[in-house]
């Protein structure tokens, strides 16, 4: 799996997420623009140490992202629109688009991938999740899906390791650009 922010807008979120990505192996790409500094504090704080374990790669706008990873199936959450994930099939490797806090994906990027939308059931007054909760049901639905979590769980102890680490290496051997500098 990989994750994908599509212009993330508050630093907190980004870090609680690419802090997902450190305990799960799965790489993080960011679609610029952002609405914060690859610097902000509190990214940092929110990330804590684990930054030197986070395969992240920023991208200067979404065209570049999708012709540099022409093969990557995209999976794009929506707070309305598409099936809820429980009934949607994931797929070894897919990439989970998350759009900003304040509106999700646009509609635009969302009509070319009308049969690739899911929705995160939610009961009640609530409008939508926080981007990193989010992200991380999706994440782990997928990987649960993808059988991603049992293959390592009997050799995985806390802090040794984790469920997608040979997915993140194969991504790493690609030879795209890391984003360095946040540790």
């Amino acid at each position: 799996m990989e994750i994908i922010l599509y212009q993330p807008e508050i630093p907190p979120n980004t870090g609680n997420v690419a802090r997902l990505c450190a305990a799960t192996g799965t790489p993080l790409h960011l679609i610029e623009p952002l609405g914060f500094s690859l610097e902000d504090r509190y990214l940092k704080r929110a990330g804590l140490d684990y930054w030197p374990s986070v395969d992240l790669r920023v991208w200067p706008d979404w065209e570049r992202f999708a012709n540099d990873w022409p093969g990557l199936r995209l999976v794009f959450t929506s707070a309305r629109r598409g099936l809820p994930l429980h009934h949607f099939q994931f797929r070894p490797g897919d990439g989970l688009v998350f759009g900003p806090e304040t509106r999700g994906c646009p509609p635009w990027l969302l009509d070319r991938y009308p049969d690739r939308l899911v929705n995160i059931p939610i009961w009640g007054p609530v409008r939508s999740l926080n981007l990193s909760t989010a992200a991380g049901v999706v994440l782990y639905e997928a990987l649960r899906q993808t059988g991603a979590l049992d293959r390592d769980l009997e050799k995985n102890e806390p802090g040794q390791g984790n469920p997608g680490s040979d997915q993140g290496k194969q991504v790493r051997a690609r030879g795209v650009a890391h984003k360095e500098g946040l540790y």
